[in-house]
């Protein structure tokens, strides 16, 4: 058991902060990404800004359910693994009544939102909350949980892209491709950080599913996430804005991927590989947006 003592003093406010994981903004901004990507591309680089609006106040609410949900299916697995045995349901610092009711206002927020958007998106936004709800008990059961997470991960494109066309059309399916890979990829990087403690317990990742091949994988899924973001700024006549932005993320996909064929990497280093995709994203939605004009 690697549960630390949690500082009881801790206002009950910053515990709730901490379940939300608002103190680590980088995983709240990693969902947003997509989901701009698609609204401003539907958009033609300049949709309703109230919808912007709604779309990131959406994400911001969906990912703190996600992360509450998370917490609560891994209360007892938490406290076993180093990077997460201080979160506060793992040491205790919250209730298990106090999560259950963070998530629930955390998902009715996200569903006052949901009214917002037109009938076709919203009924999109309720096929995702299942695949919200039954990620975190993925590790336990199926191989390469990372996927599933990927899976939710695209649900942000085609809500996001319907909420402006109220269809789901070719380039909608490839950005949703090019999220997908995306996911699997930084996703993936982040589990390599687990690996020890994810075999000890039991659990599955797709860091320990591609074993010694686990860089070939996450440049495959870097290598189809460029192409089909290629592929979308083809169909899409994306301007010459779009090609320099994927020309900066591509050569930052292979520097990680380089870096990441190096023994013995410090387990720090890919949560810092974790946040750059956070940059990588912006610089592809900037030349998203200005690709249109």
């Amino acid at each position: 058991m690697l549960t630390t003592p949690d500082n009881n003093s801790e206002p009950l406010w910053l515990k709730v902060i901490r379940l939300l994981r608002w103190n680590k903004p980088e995983g709240r901004l990693i969902l947003m990404i997509p989901a701009l990507w698609a609204v401003f591309l539907a958009g033609s680089g300049k949709p309703p800004l109230p919808l912007v609006g709604t779309i990131i106040l959406g994400t911001f609410a969906t990912s703190a359910a996600g992360c509450v949900v998370n917490d609560l299916w891994d209360r007892n697995i938490d406290p076993q693994v180093e990077r997460t045995q201080n979160r506060p349901l793992a040491s205790r610092a919250l209730s298990v009544k106090v999560g259950i009711v963070v998530a629930v206002v955390a998902m009715a927020c996200a569903a006052v939102l949901a009214f917002y958007l037109n009938s076709f998106t919203f009924w999109l936004c309720v096929a995702a909350v299942p695949v919200i709800l039954l990620y975190p008990s993925a590790k336990r059961v199926f191989p390469v949980p990372q996927l599933v997470l990927s899976i939710a991960w695209g649900f942000a494109v085609l809500i996001s892209w319907s909420a402006v066309t109220k269809t789901i059309s070719l380039p909608t399916w490839l950005l949703w491709g090019a999220t997908v890979l995306w996911t699997l990829g930084f996703d993936t990087i982040y589990a390599m950080s687990d690996r020890e403690d994810d075999r000890r317990i039991g659990v599955n990742s797709s860091a320990l599913f591609f074993g010694d091949y686990v860089p070939i994988a996450i440049g495959v899924f870097f290598v189809g996430t460029i192409g089909l973001l290629a592929g979308l700024g083809i169909v899409t006549n994306l301007h010459f804005a779009f090609w320099i932005g994927l020309t900066i993320a591509a050569m930052g996909w292979i520097w990680q991927v380089s870096n990441l064929s190096k023994p013995e990497l410090p387990n720090p280093i890919y949560g810092q590989m974790f946040r750059q995709n956070v940059w990588i994203g912006f610089v592809l939605l900037a030349g998203m947006i200005a690709g249109c004009f």
